[in-house]
């Protein structure tokens, strides 16, 4: 059973949107409907599962629906139709404290603009959600020390939001989601207000995280290169329809549209596809017709970019192997340089 199951939302906005919705099912566009019914399409007929533990990146450009789906997780939006399932539970069904409780119990969400208390102290803020839980202050303090531990805040603690960089802001805000224990994180546009290299540190601090952790994640952005790092598998949203679901290598290599082949067209693949993506099966290999004279062995899940000098320096032909040693498959020159170039 997935973690998340999202069954054919859609979501308009406006005075009436149920009468709208037929219009939506038949076809209509978006811009078709704005312009005959004044409502605006959310989302259109969107399904998704995303299995536990995973990375699930939702992304798209402005206006293309992403923010509205991830509010559907957590009801802080109900859909026009449709259903979303969390561990089986149908959250359309829970009545008001259940769904209080549900949140509380289930989830947590990293905001864009940090969302913290400017009157609470570091600790204060990372514990807020303890406090909710009604945990007594000895064991939210605790709890909350351990998670600015995690984040690289210690010796802030007692610091005002006010007195932190921001991105120092967003590693509280990322404490403070962290701190109940969720199986669930929210994250939406989480690192789009910092300046690139906080925005990178995050990054890395976040995959850091979810190695130990395995939280399931949903994570809302418009950058690709951002999809593409954290991502186990990637949805992208065009004008509140799902055109391609994928992993990052499969959006990469074979875009579903001219939308999704748009966006990845400029990435730096070797940034993202790895050697087991590109490489020749032992099987299919033929090494009558490439030589095998200077190798050089790889792990197949190591990126392109980190064996490519190799490759260019020295003409190897790299063998890929998995965790004991065994061989996978091969890469020469002539396959690199195709799986790096193709469109």
């Amino acid at each position: 059973m997935p973690k998340i199951e999202i069954n054919n939302i859609y979501k308009i906005f406006g005075n009436d949107p149920s009468s709208v919705l037929p219009m939506v099912q038949n076809g209509a566009t978006k811009e078709e409907i704005l312009e005959e019914t004044g409502h605006t399409v959310g989302l259109d007929d969107v399904s998704i599962k995303i299995e536990e533990g995973e990375t699930f990146v939702c992304m798209g450009l402005s206006g293309s629906g992403k923010s509205t789906l991830i509010r559907h997780i957590n009801r802080l939006i109900d859909p026009t139709h449709g259903k979303v399932f969390v561990d089986g539970i149908n959250v359309m069904d829970l009545k008001e404290q259940e769904l209080i409780d549900f949140r509380k119990s289930k989830m947590s969400m990293v905001f864009q603009r940090f969302g913290l208390f400017p009157h609470k102290t570091v600790i204060q803020n990372v514990a807020y959600g303890l406090e909710i839980q009604g945990k007594e202050l000895n064991e939210r303090n605790e709890i909350a020390q351990s998670q600015i531990q995690a984040v690289g805040l210690q010796g802030f603690e007692h610091q005002y939001p006010s007195q932190l960089s921001g991105g120092m802001q967003q590693r509280v805000g990322l404490a403070r989601a962290l701190a109940p224990n969720p199986g669930i994180l929210l994250m939406d546009e989480a690192f789009s207000a910092l300046d690139p290299l906080i925005r990178s540190d995050m990054q890395k601090q976040l995959l850091e995280l979810q190695s130990e952790l395995k939280k399931t994640i949903v994570f809302i952005t418009h950058d690709l290169d951002e999809s593409l790092k954290i991502g186990d598998h990637i949805g992208i949203l065009n004008a509140g329809k799902l055109v391609q679901v994928g992993r990052p290598e499969e959006i990469i290599l074979n875009p579903a549209d001219d939308y999704v082949k748009a966006f990845v067209k400029d990435v730096n693949r070797s940034k993202v596809l790895r050697a087991k993506t590109v490489m020749i099966s032992s099987e299919k290999f033929n090494g009558k017709d490439k030589t095998l004279s200077n190798t050089f062995k790889v792990h197949e899940d190591i990126y392109i970019e980190e064996f490519l000098p190799e490759v260019l320096e020295n003409r190897s032909t790299i063998v890929v192997v998995d965790k004991q040693g065994n061989t996978k498959g091969y890469i020469t020159e002539k396959e690199l340089a195709f799986s790096l170039t193709k469109t």
